[in-house]
């Protein structure tokens, strides 16, 4: 994966930190990364991954643009209103970097799709918003071996782990599986949707920004990850917590 003269200058605050430089740069070139989601969390997700040059971006929604997702789904505009998310989003993408192949996959994951989809990608990054898709995502990715950075966010909470239970820590012991911190999915009805409760637009922006620093530290092999620890985030009192987790 060389880069080209235009790359080069593109990305050269990324090759001159010597944690990436140009062999990072070129491993962000060649991955292939699917985002579940392009709101709130997937927008921020989306404009930085492909501002970093990743290769390959897959995008997973089957929803299209309204009013009322302009709040904090940054990555599409008033005009885009009607259209669907996926090529709102690619619209939007291929402007920032051409360099960067955008895959549109305008559906909902489900247990049918949910195989083919996940098998074509490196890594993947859930910016879902619901249960259901984030235990299906989790368990398909730990079935086909691949890295997932899962977030989720309240009204004003919000929390970020990377998962990657097919692998084993400097101990020896295998990364704890998704269910290893959410052993149940909660019953229907207990926690309100963001239609109901109401979400601060701004707070997707952190922890969707946060969710492709961790997918970057990933694909670059930097830094310390976030497997085995759940970041939790408060924006009213502007705290961060870390919990611990292991294998069960």
């Amino acid at each position: 994966m060389q880069l080209t003269p235009e790359e080069l200058e593109r990305y050269a605050r990324h090759i001159v930190m010597a944690d990436i430089g140009g062999a990072g740069q070129q491993k962000l070139k060649a991955a292939k990364v699917l985002v579940i989601g392009a709101g709130g969390l997937g927008s921020p997700v989306l404009q930085y991954l492909a501002a970093a040059g990743v290769g390959t971006l897959g995008v997973v929604d089957d929803d299209v643009v309204s009013l009322s997702n302009l709040q904090r789904q940054t990555i599409h505009t008033t005009q885009a209103q009607g259209k669907l998310k996926v090529e709102s989003a690619k619209a939007f993408l291929s402007s920032l970097n051409p360099h960067v192949k955008i895959e549109v996959h305008p559906v909902r994951l489900t247990d049918a799709n949910g195989d083919d989809l996940v098998s074509q990608y490196d890594l993947v990054a859930d910016g879902s918003d619901n249960f259901e898709t984030r235990y299906l995502c989790a368990d398909l990715c730990e079935k086909h071996q691949k890295v997932l950075v899962t977030a989720a966010v309240g009204q004003f909470d919000a929390s970020l782990t990377t998962l990657k239970p097919h692998l084993k820590d400097d101990e020896g012991n295998l990364y704890p599986r998704y269910r290893d911190i959410f052993p149940q999915r909660p019953a229907e009805g207990l926690l309100p949707t963001c239609e109901e409760a109401g979400i601060l637009g701004a707070l997707t922006g952190v922890i969707g920004s946060m969710q492709a620093l961790e997918v970057i530290k990933e694909v670059t092999e930097t830094g310390d990850g976030l497997a085995g620890r759940l970041l939790l985030y408060d924006a009213k009192s502007a705290r961060f917590q870390e919990i611990k987790y292991a294998r069960r």
